[in-house]
Parts: C-alpha cells; sequence; structure tokens
C-alpha cells in the first residue's frame, strides 16, 4: 500500500500526496491523519512537487467521485500540458502570465519594483511639500520659543522677576518706532546691522515688536562659535530638518551634512526662499528672519565666509522684498566684514542712555520696587553718575534696597576685573613680554580716556562759574551730564603704537567702536574703574618701568652673540670699523 500524507488542507479540499502522484480529495481526512502529517501548508497557493516533478495528474478517490459537482470541479480543472499548475485555495482558479516560470518570475518582479517606484515617488513629492507647509508654520501668528522665553515669567516666591525698561509704560527708546516699522515688514528694500555695546537693549526691543505682532512673519536665531551648533539653531528657527526625519533612504542621495554646515545652511536658505516667495504673495509684506549677536561666529575665514554667505541672501532677499535679515552685534568687526559688500544695509547705533534718560529710568523703575518711598533726587544722581546709562546697570541697581551701594559694589568688580586682564608687572620676565605689552599699550589708551574726562569736568566747572557769575544757572547743567569721551580710531592707533590691539579690546568690552570709528570705553563703569586705577599714586612710573623693561627685553632679543672657539690664554683678537671699505673694494677691483 502506498503510503500517504497530507500536503495542504483547507477544510472542504484535501491535497495529498500518494506515492508519486498529488491527490486532489473533497471531504475531511481523519484527524489521526492530519497530526501525522509531517508537513502542512495551510496557505500554499502554489504546489508543484511531486517525484517525477513533471505532468503530475490530480485525480479523486473513486468512493468520492459521485458527491463532485459542477462548482467543485471548476475549482480543481486541471491543465495537464502547464508544467506549472496553479490552485487557489479555496477561491478557485488562478492561473500564471504564461507557460515558462522565469517569465513569470521576471514579470511579477517588475510590477512589485514599479508599485514601489511610483510610491517612492510619491513620497518624495509628499515630503517636499510637507517641508515648505513646516517653515511657513515657523513664522506663523503666535508661538515663537524666543519670544515665548522672554516673556515667561517664573510664579515661584523667589526674587522678582527681572524688570525690563521697554516694558514699562511710556518708557521707549528713540529707536524702538523704527525697530517696530522693521519687524512688522513696513520697510520693504533693506537689511538692517544693529550695533551697540552689551546691555544697551537691542534684543528688547527687537522683542518688545516682535510681542506687538504675536510673532507674525518674524524668526529669531542665536549665533555660535560653532558653526555645526548654528546649523542646528537655524534649523529650530525655521523648523527645518536638513532631511534628518524623511524615509527617503533608498532614492535619497549622500547625507547633506557630509558638505559641512555651509551646504546646509544653503540648502535651508533654498526653501527659504520658495516660502518667502509663496508668504508674499498671500500677505503682500516680507519675513523678517533676525540672526542675534552675531559677533560670536569665529573671528576668523570660517566666520566671515558664513557672515558672507548670509549677506549675499539678505542683498538678493531685500532687492526683491520677500524676507528681511536683521542682525545685532555688540563688536565691531562684523560690520566691517559687512561694510566690503553692502548695496542694501542700514545700520542702526544703539547707545547707553543720556544722562536725564537715565534719571527717568531710574524713577520709574523704582515705583515698581517696594523701597520707592526713600530716594532722593541726590540717591538718583549720584547713582546714575556711578553706572551711566547702560540698561542692564540700571535693571540690576534698581531693584535693591541701597541703590548707591549696589553701584559702588559693581564699580569695585569692574575694577577688579580690569587690574586681572590688564594688570602691570614691574621687571616682568620676557616669557610674559607680549602679555605686558598688550596691558602697557592699553593703559595708555584709558589713561588718554581719563585725561579727556578731566577736560570735560575742568570745562563744566568754568561753565558753571560763569553762569554762577551770570545768575544764569539752571537744571540743565547737571554734575553727571557729561558724555563719554571719544577718540578718532587713528588717533588710537597713533596712542598705541599698535594697530592689532583695537579688535580684541573691542571683543572683551574694555571699550567699544561705532560705526563712525570713533573710540570710547565701553562703559562708564570702565571709564570710573580706570579713572581710580590711573590716578592711584605711582602708577605713571609703573606705566613707565613697564614699557621700560620691554624695550630693554626687545633690545635683548635683537642682539646677536658672537662666540669665537679655540682660543688660548693671552690670545688677542682685533675687530676693526673700516667706514671705507666699499671705496676700497672698487679701488682693488679695477684693473691694472
Amino acid at each position: 500500500m502506498l503510503a500517504t500524507r497530507l500536503v495542504s488542507s483547507n477544510g472542504r479540499l484535501q491535497v495529498v500526496q500518494r506515492g508519486s502522484r498529488l491527490v486532489l480529495v473533497r471531504g475531511i481526512f481523519d484527524r489521526r491523519l492530519q497530526q501525522t502529517a509531517p508537513a502542512c501548508l495551510s496557505n500554499a497557493r502554489y504546489f508543484a512537487h511531486s517525484a517525477l516533478r513533471c505532468k503530475t495528474m490530480l485525480t479523486r478517490l473513486p468512493e468520492h467521485k459521485e458527491e463532485e459537482d459542477g462548482e467543485e470541479a471548476g475549482r480543481r480543472a486541471i491543465d495537464n500540458n502547464n508544467p506549472n499548475p496553479v490552485i487557489s485555495l479555496p477561491g478557485g482558479i488562478a492561473w500564471p502570465f504564461s507557460n515558462s516560470s522565469a517569465m513569470d518570475a521576471a514579470l511579477t518582479t517588475l510590477v512589485g519594483l514599479a508599485l514601489v517606484f511610483l510610491g517612492g515617488v510619491a513620497y518624495v513629492s509628499w515630503y517636499k511639500w510637507r517641508v515648505l507647509d513646516k517653515i511657513e508654520e515657523a513664522f506663523a501668528k503666535g508661538y515663537d520659543p524666543a519670544l515665548e522665553l522672554a516673556t515667561h515669567v517664573h510664579s515661584g516666591k523667589g526674587d522678582d522677576p527681572d524688570l525690563s525698561y521697554a516694558e514699562i509704560e511710556n518708557m521707549r527708546r528713540k529707536e524702538q518706532g523704527r525697530v517696530d516699522s522693521i519687524i512688522s515688514g513696513q520697510e520693504v528694500g533693506h537689511y538692517y546691522l544693529m550695533i551697540g555695546p552689551k546691555g544697551t537693549g537691542k534684543s528688547t526691543m527687537i522683542l518688545e515688536a516682535m510681542k506687538a505682532i504675536e510673532a507674525e512673519g518674524v524668526s529669531v536665531c542665536e549665533a555660535h562659535p560653532d558653526l555645526e551648533v548654528f546649523r542646528l539653531r537655524l534649523g529650530k528657527a525655521l523648523n527645518f530638518e536638513y532631511n534628518e526625519d524623511t524615509q527617503t533612504g533608498l532614492f535619497q542621495r549622500r547625507d547633506p551634512r557630509e558638505g559641512g554646515p555651509a551646504l546646509d545652511i544653503e540648502r535651508a536658505f533654498n526653501k527659504l526662499e520658495k516660502v518667502a516667495l509663496r508668504c508674499n504673495k498671500k500677505n503682500g509684506r516680507p519675513l523678517v528672519l533676525i540672526i542675534n549677536n552675531v559677533h560670536l561666529f569665529p573671528n576668523d575665514a570660517s566666520g566671515k565666509n558664513m557672515l558672507l554667505q548670509i549677506q549675499q541672501r539678505a542683498e538678493s532677499w531685500s532687492e526683491s522684498g520677500i524676507l528681511t535679515i536683521v542682525f545685532t552685534s555688540d563688536d565691531v568687526w562684523p560690520y566691517l566684514s559687512l561694510r566690503k559688500t553692502a548695496n542694501r544695509m542700514q545700520v542702526l547705533s544703539i547707545a547707553d542712555l543720556d544722562y536725564p534718560s537715565s534719571m527717568y529710568a531710574l524713577r520709574k523703575l523704582r515705583k515698581l520696587t517696594p523701597w520707592k518711598e526713600g530716594d532722593t533726587p541726590e540717591t538718583l544722581s549720584n547713582t546714575a553718575s556711578i553706572i551711566g546709562g547702560r540698561l542692564s546697570y540700571i535693571n540690576k541697581v534698581s531693584r535693591v534696597r541701597d541703590m548707591v551701594d549696589m553701584a559702588k559694589a559693581l564699580l569695585e568688580q569692574e575694577k577688579a576685573w580690569l587690574q586681572s586682564l590688564i594688570g602691570l608687572i614691574k621687571d616682568c620676565d620676557d616669557d610674559v613680554m607680549d602679555e605686558q605689552k598688550w596691558s602697557a599699550c592699553t593703559w595708555l589708551l584709558l589713561q588718554e580716556f581719563v585725561k579727556m574726562r578731566v577736560e570735560q569736568e575742568k570745562e563744566r566747572d568754568e561753565r558753571i562759574a560763569a553762569h554762577k557769575a551770570a545768575g544764569k544757572l539752571g537744571d540743565q547743567i547737571l554734575e553727571g551730564a557729561l558724555p563719554l569721551p571719544v577718540i578718532p580710531y587713528h588717533r588710537c592707533r597713533t596712542l598705541m603704537t599698535r594697530t592689532d590691539f583695537m579688535e580684541e579690546l573691542d571683543r572683551i568690552n574694555i571699550i567699544t567702536i561705532d560705526t563712525e570709528m570713533g573710540v570710547r570705553p565701553d562703559s562708564m563703569l570702565i571709564l570710573q574703574a580706570a579713572r581710580e586705577v590711573v590716578q592711584e599714586d605711582g602708577f605713571d612710573e609703573l606705566l613707565q618701568s613697564v614699557r621700560d623693561r620691554i624695550d630693554e627685553i626687545e633690545s635683548l632679543h635683537r642682539t646677536r652673540e658672537l662666540t669665537f672657539k679655540d682660543l688660548g690664554e693671552g690670545d688677542l683678537i682685533r675687530l676693526a670699523v673700516d667706514k671705507n671699505g666699499s671705496r676700497r673694494l672698487e679701488m682693488d677691483s679695477r684693473p691694472i
């Protein structure tokens, strides 16, 4: 008796192998046979496995012949001429594409690849469309990360939140109106550079302008010395992932990051340009992209190239009126770099408040504190004369009980920092000569600022005396109303005898250089601290001794030592200087 094993079963039809034949029968097999079957393919659609592997006949057992009907016969129809018969269980008969198994496999592969290709094309198109929508959402009205952080107020029971000068009612700087029109997109055709010392209120004015329009059409990005970090920050500001969130690994080219941050930023600007064109057609006004603190870019070839790359886009976008870029900087070197190729750039110089505005700001801020009752005009005047018109310092002193003591504490901190950074060392070693040369040149410049300040006070006292004699003294002549002394840039180079120290002093906030190339102390605190140091007993002698020591070390470095070998005791060396040696050589070289 031939052995029988179950090949496939779906309840109604059973496929069994008896010897070398595959048999299709109807009915339920015995459970024991099903349990002992070595192989069961419950969902098999294709089978062509027989002992002979060619022209296998599918028949039924004789005892089931009378139960066959037309429908069941149709399901079990057999093509004896096809070496690859196909039976669909239980859904009827499914025929192959051709009479060749290789051709069927090739056609199936081609159809699958075509479906995958069309799906990939559809996904890439959808992804590109979604990228533009996400960038447009970054400029939508409502939420902006920078504005959200700036306006968030801590609700704990600790210190009072930091008071902002621009948040006070009716306290607006004269530049605030211009900044509002720029941020709201009313000024078209230019891009802008806001330059001024640290703490003068550049970022505050921008955030106040954004708050007025709920950041609609505005995005803020912070610069960073590492350009890779700046790449990520720009992507966050624009809501752009640099194709890092795509699933098109089979269809995309090499990773864009392999080209460096400059290439990634260029790709982001390409997408931003498309969004700006789309939004300009909808709203009729340009988008605004703010790049804050561009002085943090490295002051080398990489940082200047990045600044130039952004400036090229700013020129073209401002010309077409689709997007306005606003740079902010504390130092002057970005201005000098941008100025070389600038055609549509406009510069906004932000300086400290003058004396009357400082007094007014102190009064307004003190009204928001519990210690507003005990303030006198003399207290406010003394405080303003020490800290000047720097908004960050006004914020600090206005939130303490004793403003004068706080101002003096800030002055002591500034003096200690200044001496630790550029302190003079008498009889210094040659290893620190370069540092002491830089310190001596810096003190020469600060000493000149102090001399100019003394002259300003002398002229003020003479005017006060003249007004008293004429009986015309008024409140317009105030003790602290003197501006910071200014020295032209070219004269500073002459005083310091070095041209490469100016930008470094500007970077560390000892001096500040404006767009008219005027050099002044970075703040009133710097001037007051330098004045206390310069007017100390023995400072002039110390400065001169350090300069003399530097000259001695440089003289030693220029001196060359001549050594004679193989000299014994009693040997003499005679050196002669013949100033007519060249003439004698000419005479000796003449022909006789």
